[in-house]
């Protein structure tokens, strides 16, 4: 019996060994808390030069541009958490405290707003959100001018596998910043977002990854945990008034026409503005905007801006290549155009590449067959090739000419296209979308306004990936050898494969920039005054630099009118423009700041850089006029309404400002509604990701946000950066 009692013994020895090493591993997971704002503000001659940089460049005018950043994300978002982790080269979680005190001292803006996906929030977060909004806000409280004004909103994040199906991301911001003035939970878009922030710990390797970082697995767990307290929470009961619903329950929105209806039930100030419209990492093949003019699909008191520029690239562009081609038997692939390539085509010429003869009918089968294999699981079409690498895709999918475009580029979501595009529900009164332009950042890491400067790839932009070649065969699975062949697979198949290798994470890194920034024309430097010209559409966008620009019908019915404005008009319209190029940057930062700050939490956030500007302007070249003729006829061809640009007006050297006038004595032979808006563009500086696959001579070299490119390669490609004013509409009408 002694030798009985002796194995049990060892038994449980063993067993209470093992448990302690697993707790050891896996044990302790923390939820994500908020971190503390520094109580300091930021010193007032910093603000007070800012106004006096405007007077001198435009003494005469009254109101203040003030920059800002509507579009950030924190860690609370689950795609920001796990960007967040080591073996995506993450620096950890960015709480919201983070964003005051980069919107303060590090970026220096006037205002920015918390937009965490709402499928990523729970009731617990949101009301984090909500109390970091207000500390935010209470540091200068008593100030008639507060460094940074901070705003309270979510992001609606829908995705569909079908343009049918799909609406696409938008930002739901709010006013105040009080819970009498807030809706008691943000509303998440069911679907495919939900369920990824919801179950993707059910796909993620768990046992795997924290055992090999161990001693190194915190991030990991806590990311975990993150994932399962969102799951705790039920969805609420739908048909309830918004107003009546539990406080524990995560509300959810199908479209846009239930959003609307639900913030309306509400009945606070709130703005929603549609941003990646063309970004082609969730948007389906051949997606246009076409059923979101329709009048339930677009309330115009609430939507009424839209994101034409982000951290994901520029979706103001209209070109007449699609992705795809919808026909009655499904997607067909449609052959290159004018410098663009279809990725489905290209699948094509890949396993043409294969074949011993490629003239033969047999490899033209293959071929015809990889077409149809990518169209038919759309974005993860890359890994129907086995064997394929980013470089083998060359620049397909790309816009070749536009501006730092978003990554596969979706035409028929640009802005131009949606402006120019009327509904014709009712055909003798189309319905067109009038909307101001704005830009922001898109940011994951809790850094507002990261374009102040072009430094840090990989913190400053969403450029991630695996550190080693290991962690990327552990996060994308292993792409075999290439095989003559493209494989079949089904929608329920590609989900057996690992989730990162769906997203085309490596490809897209190239696409990833510092983010824009949206401008103002405020009264006064206060909530109230940011406020109303943001829902007056008196505000433009600028790809990150702090270019100033005015833009002004001079001879309309009640005398100037400013961007934004929407009025009838007869006659030949005047326009005026004024535009001041961004200061040059004098590196590190302030030593007011990093005294505010500490060296510590300057590099934690600041990355080590900080807005400190010079003296020195830089240059406006040119200005760029753009006419857009609304639809009147659902026949009419878009791009022959998108006049890109209408006329170029080149800047004097000498000047601060660069003055511009122009008039249209054409407009009452159009005999139709039309817009005009003004593009600024500054003299070339280098730019991250500015090449994004860089490629010349057929060949590509990929910008990766892994171990593939030097961390300390920020991919710097000279180019203009520019500000986007909003459009003036003038409607045929009677005359000033």
């Amino acid at each position: 019996m002694a030798w009985w009692k002796k194995g049990c013994l060892t038994v449980v020895l063993g067993l209470v060994v093992l448990v302690l090493a697993f707790w050891l591993v896996y044990g302790g997971a923390k939820e994500q808390v908020d971190g503390e704002i520094v109580r300091v503000p930021l010193a007032a001659e910093h603000v007070a030069a800012r106004a006096a940089g405007q007077k001198r460049a435009a003494p005469g005018e009254t109101n203040r541009i003030l920059f800002g950043d509507l579009h950030v994300h924190t860690t609370l978002s689950v795609d920001a958490f796990m960007w967040g982790l080591p073996l995506m080269g993450g620096e950890g979680v960015h709480p919201p405290a983070d964003a005051c005190d980069f919107a303060r001292f590090c970026s220096q803006l006037d205002f920015y707003a918390l937009t965490d996906h709402a499928e990523a929030l729970n009731p617990r977060t949101w009301e984090m959100t909500r109390d970091s909004v207000r500390q935010c806000n209470s540091v200068t409280a008593e100030t008639e001018q507060p460094d940074t004004i901070a705003f309270t909103g979510f992001e609606w994040t829908q995705v569909a596998l079908t343009p049918e199906e799909h609406y696409g991301h938008k930002n739901v911001l709010f006013k105040y910043d009080s819970d009498e003035q807030l809706p008691a939970r943000p509303i998440a878009a069911p679907g495919l977002t939900t369920r990824a922030f919801s179950k993707l710990s059910a796909l993620w390797p768990l046992l795997a990854i924290p055992a090999r970082s161990f001693p190194n697995q915190q991030g990991y767990l806590d990311f975990a945990r993150h994932i399962r307290e969102n799951a705790q929470y039920p969805f609420c009961p739908e048909g309830v008034n918004s107003k009546e619903l539990p406080a524990t329950c995560r509300e959810r929105a199908a479209n846009p026409a239930v959003l609307f209806e639900k913030l309306n039930e509400w009945g606070l100030d709130t703005l929603v503005i549609p941003h990646g419209t063309t970004w082609g990492f969730y948007t389906p093949l051949g997606y246009t905007w076409d059923k979101q003019l329709r009048a339930d699909l677009d309330d115009a008191n609430l939507q009424r801006l839209v994101e034409v520029f982000s951290g994901h690239g520029n979706s103001e562009e209209h070109r007449p290549f699609r992705s795809a081609i919808a026909t009655e038997d499904g997607l067909a692939c449609p052959e290159p155009s004018e410098g663009y390539e279809p990725c489905c085509w290209r699948a094509g010429e890949i396993i043409r590449e294969r074949c011993e003869d490629p003239g033969s009918d047999v490899c033209q089968q293959r071929v015809e067959k990889a077409r149809a294999d990518f169209l038919r699981v759309a974005l993860a079409g890359h890994v129907t090739l086995p064997g394929e690498d980013v470089p083998d895709w060359k620049n397909c999918g790309q816009c070749p000419d536009c501006y730092l475009p978003a990554y596969q580029y979706r035409p028929g979501g640009s802005v131009q296209y949606m402006l120019a595009k009327g509904d014709f529900e009712e055909p003798e009164s189309p319905r067109h979308a009038t909307m101001g332009f704005i830009a922001s950042s898109d940011n994951h890491t809790a850094r507002p306004g990261t374009g102040y400067k072009e430094f840090a790839r990989r913190r400053m932009t969403e450029a991630r990936g695996a550190p080693s070649e290991s962690w990327r065969a552990q996060m994308f699975g292993s792409r075999g050898l290439p095989e003559r062949e493209s494989v079949s697979y089904t929608i329920d198949g590609l989900m057996e494969r690992p989730p990162f290798e769906l997203m085309w994470m490596e490809r897209q890194a190239s696409f990833f920039i510092t983010g824009g920034l949206v401008a103002v024309h405020a009264t006064e430097r206060n909530r109230e005054a940011i406020w109303e010209a943001m829902q007056t559409r008196n505000v433009y966008g600028t790809s990150g630099d702090r270019i100033l620009l005015w833009f002004d019908l001079k001879n309309g019915p009640s005398g100037a009118a400013p961007m934004g404005s929407e009025l009838p008009f007869a006659g030949v319209p005047k326009f005026e423009v004024r535009a001041a190029g961004s200061f040059e940057q004098k590196p590190g930062c302030a030593p007011d700041v990093i005294e505010a700050l500490g060296e510590a939490r300057i590099e934690r956030i600041c990355a080590g850089e900080c807005y400190n500007p010079g003296d020195r302007r830089r240059r406006i070249r040119r200005i760029e006029v753009i006419r857009i003729q609304r639809q009147q006829r659902e026949d009419e061809p878009v791009s022959t309404l998108i006049e890109d640009p209408w006329k170029t007006i080149a800047c004097p050297e000498g000047p601060e400002l660069c003055v511009a006038e122009f008039e249209d004595p054409s407009f009452s032979e159009l005999g139709r509604d039309v817009l005009y808006y003004v593009r600024a563009l500054q003299e070339p500086t280098p730019t991250v990701n500015g090449g994004g696959l860089r490629c010349a001579g057929g060949q590509c070299e990929p910008c990766y946000g892994n171990y593939r490119t030097s961390a300390a390669d920020d991919c710097l490609v000279e180019g203009e950066e520019r500000a986007w004013s909003s459009p003036i509409f003038l409607q045929a009408g009677s005359a000033p």
